[in-house]
């Protein structure tokens, strides 16, 4: 991410405090982006009133729209001197995330921002939230928001993998650094550069009697080092901005988080489907509960997004 032109922030209707319209405006009060405030809502039972024609059924749903419409109006009023372009947009479907994404496909945003909320992992399984789906399947970055401020001279983390020399792995890590300090730079935050890397392997001491996990942490170590580097080379970062964490990404990127006291960690995350996607998720999916910071997720530059306009 280069630019921010158009941004669309989803609206949760159950409650006040509209933590990702906040932030969104922020954003575009920094970067002379355009934001759209989509509202989508739904109400089985308005479907489930046969005694109602098709066409009384649809003068109801306008009915509710023309209201939420209205509501949405009122919260984006005090927006209207700091934003260049704010408008609401109400749509009635029990799906949100497909609506989102397809607004994203046929007008054309650079951000999606999305206020968050704990999952419990049992509920997580068997009904997958919205924010799981956004993450798998949304084509443009999406920044899920928390309750962390966004204060001058804060810190945004760039959280790469660098010793993957795939070339589209690459290219996700370089889109990282390049969606982070293009934040940091008009956040006026720093950026931290951030790898992980596994512990060594406890049962390879037991199999191997001359194995020497001090050595082999020693030298991945260094190994993840090196490659870090490069990339401060490349875009220029102090070497002291640099961190190297021994550990699972899903645990250290949010201990780094924390120690920090970051204001938003950017990372890639790849779309899953089925079981595994279900079961195991992946790393982005698993920092949204540890965190108490923004996440942004970005997909590679060759992904396909499963959702097709009709």
């Amino acid at each position: 991410m280069k630019a921010i032109n158009k941004i669309l922030v989803a609206i949760d209707p159950s409650t006040e405090a509209q933590k990702s319209l906040n932030r969104a405006a922020e954003l575009a009060s920094r970067t002379g982006a355009s934001v759209t405030a989509l509202l989508v809502i739904y109400d089985f039972s308005y479907e489930m009133t046969t005694m109602l024609s098709s066409d009384e059924r649809n003068l109801m749903r306008q009915a509710v729209i023309a209201e939420q419409s209205t509501w949405l109006e009122k919260i984006l009023e005090p927006y209207q001197a700091s934003v260049n372009q704010i408008e609401a947009k109400v749509i009635w479907h029990n799906r949100p995330f497909e609506v989102m994404i397809k607004e994203i496909l046929q007008t054309g945003y650079d951000l999606l921002v999305k206020s968050t909320h704990e999952h419990s992992v049992l509920r997580s399984v068997i009904f997958t939230p919205t924010d799981w789906h956004l993450i798998r399947k949304c084509p443009i970055p999406v920044l899920l928001v928390k309750d962390h401020d966004w204060p001058e001279n804060g810190q945004i983390i760039a959280a790469i993998n660098a010793i993957n020399q795939e070339s589209h792995h690459k290219d996700l890590n370089q889109n990282i650094i390049e969606t982070a300090q293009f934040l940091s730079s008009h956040l006026n935050a720093e950026t931290q550069l951030l790898t992980c890397y596994p512990g060594a392997p406890i049962n390879l001491s037991i199999e191997i009697p001359e194995f020497d996990p001090q050595s082999y942490r020693l030298a991945i170590h260094q190994h993840h080092i090196n490659a870090l580097k490069k990339y401060a080379e490349e875009y220029e970062i102090d070497e002291k901005h640099c961190i190297v964490a021994e550990g699972l990404p899903e645990d250290e990127i949010g201990q780094v988080a924390q120690n920090l006291d970051a204001e938003l960690i950017v990372m890639g995350t790849v779309g899953r489907n089925g079981i595994s996607a279900a079961l195991l998720g992946n790393t982005a999916e698993h920092l949204l509960d540890a965190v108490n910071c923004d996440v942004l997720a970005i997909k590679p530059h060759d992904f396909i997004c499963p959702i097709k306009l009709d």
